[in-house]
């Protein structure tokens, strides 16, 4: 090797050095040893020989999971983006763009625009193989819609996804409104993971009678074996001291007075959300933070006449004086 092309290395490698990119194949800049190794845990490259942290400032580029044997890791690779229950294809189908540009940057001709109108047009229609893949479409819009309405959390929402397509799958909908099952679908996942959510609330979302949904559900639960809880009133004390502005104190009051009450058998049989409403009013003047009957009433979506009932029923069972004069 020349003179002059030794000078060139040494100031390439010079300015690696300068710069922090190494590779496998650079060498450490003080004992100049080829041995280096990643260390991922500390995003550092390290010099096995003398212990030189050369770089601690690069990107790990490899999968964001981890492997214990060969087929936990073929499962788990994958390519481009997860797949997404809450589509009806899952997410894997693909999409033409309505870009007006081609990849270099020039401007598409009108005749080719007319050409890519086409194209998406059939594509569109290409995606749906029958009817059934096309309702599903048009449900699991709809599921979307009701959740985002609810403030329902994405995870719930992907439940009532899946609970919709075994309902699909079995053809339960056949014959019945898609609206009715969509709310039905959510409601038994709002259940399942204890997300409390009535059913006034979702035939107001779903624009159908909660009768219909009501039905829709115990046939549901009846065909797929699903087996649900009853609803607790203290599932329901968190939403509506929130929707209240009422602090934790008036919370823990609240949930020890429905706990007592459970225990002395005082909610069996009634509605969850009005002896939740009735136990919140209790704690709410007990802690000096009153609200009328109105503004509970209102918060549980029942009446004013339902929540004095079920807290007089309460106060006289638990032996609790209420002075609703302050």
């Amino acid at each position: 090797m020349s003179t002059e092309s030794r000078n060139k290395d040494e100031e390439e490698t010079k300015k690696r050095d300068h710069i922090g990119e190494y590779e496998e194949s650079d060498k450490c800049p003080e004992c100049r040893s080829k041995k280096l190794v990643h260390d991922y845990e500390r995003a550092e490259l390290v010099c096995r020989k003398c212990g030189l942290v050369i770089d601690d400032e690069f990107i790990d580029t490899g999968p964001d999971w981890r492997a214990f044997d060969s087929e936990e890791r073929s499962k788990k690779m994958r390519i481009g983006a997860p797949m997404d229950v809450m589509t009806h294809d899952k997410g894997l189908s693909t999409n033409i763009g309505t870009g007006s540009r081609d990849s270099n940057g020039n401007s598409i001709s009108a005749s080719k625009k007319t050409k890519f109108y086409r194209l998406r047009k059939w594509h569109r229609q290409s995606k749906f193989s029958d009817s059934r893949e096309r309702d599903l479409a048009l449900a699991l819009g709809e599921l979307d819609r009701i959740s985002s309405q609810l403030n329902i959390p994405k995870s719930v929402s992907e439940d009532a996804s899946r609970i919709y397509r075994k309902i699909a799958e079995k053809g339960l909908v056949k014959g019945r409104s898609i609206e009715a099952m969509v709310g039905s679908s959510i409601y038994i996942a709002c259940r399942q993971n204890k997300i409390p959510r009535t059913l006034d609330e979702i035939s107001d979302s779903a624009r159908v009678s909660r009768k219909e949904i009501g039905r829709a559900y115990r046939y549901v639960a009846s065909e797929l074996g699903i087996m649900l809880a009853p609803a607790s009133p203290e599932e329901y004390v968190p939403r509506f001291c929130s929707e209240l502005g009422l602090s934790n104190k008036v919370q823990f009051k609240a949930n020890e007075i429905l706990k007592k009450a459970s225990e002395k058998e005082l909610t069996s049989g009634r509605d969850p959300t009005s002896i939740a409403a009735a136990g919140i009013y209790i704690a709410s003047v007990k802690c000096g933070e009153k609200r009328s009957q109105k503004e509970v009433a209102q918060s549980a979506s029942t009446t004013e006449v339902t929540v004095r009932n079920r807290y007089q029923e309460l106060c006289k069972e638990l032996d609790i004086e209420l002075d609703t004069q302050k």
